[in-house]
């Protein structure tokens, strides 16, 4: 787990006023990052093209081109001047070395865009939005330095941004470039420290990034055991049965001992999944709300006196009752943003539309999470957010391969199934929702359905 941030100008400031260092220093090794990446990547002798804006971002452009300079082919462009003072002394140093700055676009083999970094909070002019377009059409190996130019400090475009390869991002990883929007253009995120270590640059934050090395999978470690030492889950089934269904089979084959379907209605379920007519407290966990519709609507106020750990999902979002069950404590939500909208109104925090929830969903997951901080919140979307005690967790390791009907419904079985095994929830939720991201990962992209998902599960150990 690494740590991210809404800003890093504290930090910056911080090396300057108690480390004694310079924006000189930190730029150099800003630009070296950079020159590290594009050793690695690029043929030397190549074609390089640099667009550098105006301030310091543009510095780190300008700062690059002259390291490269002599090593490959450097054209720099300044399409709105170098304006900053650290800027116009970068440009010095570059034209005293023999580089000259460019009018003419050429073709390249590499491309670097340092024309805006973090921060921006206006939308490009229409000349910018022209000259993105163009440099997004070009065929060559795409670099942006610190963030893509266009996207600003809520990860929005404004109104479009530089597509890159790899995002070199200074100092600290932005939470900027986990948003829904920012993994179409980001790429790879690569850190370049600025001249002190990590430890010594960043400061306390609430928001972390999971990574692959964080899962552990629920491997059974203890030979004198037996089917409810590994728990039982009870999954509600409503209009949409098949909901149900995969969420057991989730929900058995990532380490439940028990798995019961319950209904009003016999049908026809897995061999391995059991079968109940009735809600009895007779469950380590329950999972429901997936493909629910009004079923149960009658005996839900029954679950509020059960004391065992909960899995909600889907349509009880949508249901004015979901306000009890959020004062309760083992509570796990699992909405996707139409849902979180719906929840949202319920709740009192507003109305927003779909586009408006993810266009705020560092912000609204934050402000849920300073309300209601024993509920753990998994919001869905291209990277999870996972909210918890007033904190946020990004889960960014999955893929579009993703995006079809059941794979939320699968998603919420696997938590069920080790909340069902004694996990507590925030640590349920991580590693489900790592073991589902991962497992997610397939190609070709357009066809893992819900049944490979869970088959997957066992592949990934």
């Amino acid at each position: 787990m690494k740590p991210v941030f809404r800003e890093v100008y504290s930090f910056d400031k911080k090396c300057y006023e108690k480390y004694k260092l310079n924006e000189d220093i930190l730029m150099e090794h800003a630009a070296n990052a950079m020159v590290d990446v594009i050793k690695n990547k690029v043929k030397k002798g190549s074609v390089i093209n640099i667009i550098s804006g105006p301030g310091n971002n543009g510095a780190d452009g300008i700062t690059l081109a002259r390291i490269l300079l002599g090593d490959y082919k450097i054209n720099l462009y300044l399409p709105l001047g170098a304006k900053s003072q650290v800027a116009k002394l970068q440009l010095e140093r570059f034209l005293a070395l023999g580089g000259d700055v460019k009018e003419n676009y050429e073709k390249c083999e590499c491309l670097v865009d340092a024309i805006f970094g973090s921060g921006l909070k206006r939308d490009l002019s229409k000349n910018l939005i022209c000259l993105i377009k163009k440099m997004n059409n070009i065929d060559a190996f795409k670099i942006a330095c610190d963030i893509p130019t266009g996207i600003d400090d809520e990860g929005n475009l404004r109104p479009i941004a530089f597509r890159a390869d790899i995002t070199v991002t200074m100092g600290a990883e932005k939470l900027s470039l986990y948003s829904d929007t920012a993994k179409d253009y980001v790429g790879e995120i690569i850190k370049a420290d600025l001249g002190v270590s990590f430890d010594k640059y960043i400061d306390k934050t609430d928001y972390f990034v999971w990574e692959k090395e964080d899962l552990i999978l629920p491997f059974r470690k203890r030979q004198n055991s037996h089917k409810r030492t590994y728990g039982h889950l009870g999954v509600l089934a409503g209009d949409k049965k098949g909901a149900a269904v995969l969420a057991s089979k989730a929900a058995f084959n990532f380490g439940c001992g028990l798995v019961s379907i319950i209904s009003h209605e016999n049908f026809n379920i897995p061999y391995e999944i059991m079968f109940s007519e009735k809600i009895e407290n007779n469950f380590t966990a329950l999972a429901f709300g997936m493909g629910m519709g009004n079923y149960f609507d009658d005996e839900i106020k029954k679950l509020l006196n059960f004391d065992i750990p909960m899995v909600i999902d889907a349509d009880m979002f949508y249901k004015n009752i979901i306000t009890e069950f959020l004062k309760k404590e083992k509570v796990v939500i699992t909405p996707h943003p139409k849902e979180f909208a719906s929840l949202l109104k319920i709740l009192g925090f507003g109305e927003f539309s779909t586009d408006e929830v993810q266009k705020n969903r560092f912000k609204l997951a934050k402000e849920f999470s300073k309300k209601y901080p024993k509920v753990v919140l998994l919001l869905k979307g291209a990277n999870k957010i996972i909210a918890y005690n007033k904190k946020l967790y990004i889960d960014p390791l999955g893929s579009v391969a993703l995006a079809k009907g059941g794979s939320g419904d699968v998603l919420a079985g696997m938590i069920g199934s080790l909340m069902a095994q004694g996990y507590h929830a925030l640590k349920a939720t991580m590693m489900a929702s790592l073991a589902h991201s991962i497992a997610g990962n397939y190609e070709p992209n357009y066809a893992l359905t819900p049944e490979k998902l869970i088959k997957r599960l066992e592949e990934i150990a």
